[in-house]
């Protein structure tokens, strides 16, 4: 299958035209249609219907997986470029936003690193696709258990801090005179699904009352205490919000782990920077 069909493909069917996919990739309208043509040739089936423009059945099977086939053809190429070149004096950092904290604060040298904050899940993608040279992703898990990335690429994963959670309740809720909250006793409970930032410790399409697409911390803090819905995060930044109580969350244990990515073995500042995220860290 060539990716160069597939690519065209997937900018059709998001766009829901073929001269839009044309303009954006930068071909005729004429060469975009015979990549579709020459895409259906090689599965001997029709992948989209023209009017409307959108995929069959088959060609939404086909979209599932040309996401993941494309990402991991650019990490390839990232990777076997990154051999290629010398080792690079500045260091391009992807980091969610809650793992920006007094790690990294400590780690960062003065000059030298471009720090690129993004929702989580884009993380890993950012650094096997050579976008950025390290990566830091967090979230909760249980103590000492890996978190759930997706899986982009082949990148070194190293834990580099747990701390304690807690959840930021409005002032007046009953629980916020508690000295510490267990899962179940908020399994009724409304929580925010900011996906940019963290996701409800519950399945979000049952709990969430509110979606919030953003990466700004004060603005999901403000959302939990206005009693928009609950959101579970690092103590430190749930009892820093200035709004809201935190509360200790008890059982299950959890912890707000954060992890370092990294393509293979880093070199040069990349290295150094690393270095300095994992040293001392336990886990």
């Amino acid at each position: 299958m060539d990716p160069h069909l597939l690519r065209t493909f997937v900018a059709v069917v998001r766009l829901g035209s073929f001269s839009a996919a044309a303009r954006e990739l930068g071909y005729t309208q004429s060469a975009v249609s015979q990549h579709i043509a020459g895409l259906e040739a090689d599965l001997r089936t029709e992948l989209l219907t023209r009017r409307p423009v959108a995929p069959t059945p088959a060609g939404t099977r086909l979209l599932e997986h040309a996401g993941l086939l494309l990402l991991r053809l650019d990490a390839a190429r990232a990777d076997v470029l990154r051999l290629a070149a010398a080792p690079p004096g500045r260091v391009t950092l992807a980091a969610s936003p809650l793992s920006v904290g007094p790690r990294l604060l400590a780690a960062l040298p003065a000059t030298g690193v471009t720090l690129r904050v993004m929702p989580p899940a884009e993380v890993p993608a950012a650094v096997a696709t050579g976008g950025c040279d390290l990566g830091l992703v967090d979230g909760p898990a249980a103590p000492s258990d890996p978190l759930r990335l997706p899986d982009v690429a082949p990148l070194t994963v190293t834990g580099v801090g747990e701390e304690e959670v807690a959840v930021l309740l409005p002032a007046g809720h009953p629980f916020a005179g508690r000295p510490s909250l267990r899962l179940d006793d908020l399994v009724d409970a409304r929580w925010l699904d900011a996906p940019g930032l963290c996701t409800p410790p519950l399945d979000p399409a049952r709990s969430a009352s509110l979606r919030y697409d953003g990466t700004d911390l004060l603005g999901l803090c403000a959302l939990a205490a206005a009693g928009h819905g609950l959101v579970l995060l690092p103590r430190r930044v749930a009892e820093a919000a200035g709004a809201g109580v935190a509360v200790p969350l008890s059982a299950p244990r959890l912890v707000h782990r954060t992890e370092l990515l990294s393509p293979g073995s880093p070199t040069g500042a990349a290295a150094a920077l690393a270095g300095r995220l994992a040293a001392g860290s336990p886990v």
